[in-house]
């Protein structure tokens, strides 16, 4: 499917204006609408080759610019460390509050969009994996969400103060979720996949949990750590998971 990818629309927050970076489908008719997280770095490159993946099968993908309110609009961190510490940084200097009132507004945003169905999704790549797991919780239009080794929730680290609480409010998601992980990723490591695991099942969410031999950021399509054939396999699982629920 022939899809857009020069469209951007300025969501006004709670907190200031929120740059949200829109790719859809050309043919006209209505879509389903997936929220799309992204890592520390914003509206990267390889975020926005998935976004058009997904465009691509059928979906309007809405990516907001997560760190709006420090950032001036349109700014992209690169995949260096100057800038990996200062994605680290804002992540634990934008208060909880600000990234659930962000969620708030995109919903709003995509039920209102001209061309979506209002049907809903999220997914979110390592900070975004957290986002797009507690935008589930807080907005309960949100019909699926998935989860690409969120970084922090085993932690509760997120946000300023570093006690966001948001897996021990899990039960509250109504949501089906797709959890995909690295075994090798040092960021959630064994124990930590464990904790969340446990905590949704004895939640009883309707969730899929799904293990791979990769490091952190696997998926990414840059660098050392990208697995093509896990992240294939992956994006086929994420596309069965949006298209059974949403559509």
């Amino acid at each position: 499917m022939i899809y857009r990818n020069d469209e951007y629309a300025d969501v006004e927050t709670a907190t200031g204006t929120m740059r949200t970076h829109i790719f859809r489908p050309v043919a006209e008719g209505e879509y389903p609408a997936i929220i799309l997280y992204s890592e520390i770095y914003q509206v990267t490159e390889p975020i926005r080759r998935a976004a058009e993946f997904l465009a691509g099968h059928g979906f309007i993908v809405a990516t907001p610019e997560v760190y709006h309110e420090f950032e001036p609009l349109g700014k992209v961190l690169n995949y260096d460390k100057p800038d990996t510490d200062r994605g680290n940084e804002l992540k634990i200097t934008k208060e909880i509050s600000a990234f659930d009132s962000d969620a708030k507004a995109l919903v709003e945003f995509l039920k209102n969009h001209p061309s979506s169905s209002g049907n809903i999704g999220a997914l979110g790549i390592c900070l975004g994996g957290h986002l797009s797991f507690r935008a589930c919780i807080t907005e309960p239009d949100i019909k699926a969400g998935a989860c690409f080794y969120g970084t922090d929730l085993h932690q509760a680290s997120l946000g300023k103060g570093q006690n966001d609480g948001t897996l021990s409010r899990c039960a509250e998601i109504k949501a089906e979720m797709l959890m995909i992980w690295g075994k090798q990723d040092p960021h959630i490591p064994r124990e930590g996949r464990r904790k969340i695991y446990e905590t949704m099942s004895d939640a009883d969410l309707n969730f899929s949990w799904h293990e791979f031999n990769g490091q952190h950021a696997f998926m990414r399509d840059v660098g050392h750590r990208h697995d093509p054939e896990i992240a294939r396999q992956v994006w086929q699982l994420t596309l069965d998971h949006f298209t059974r629920i949403l559509k």
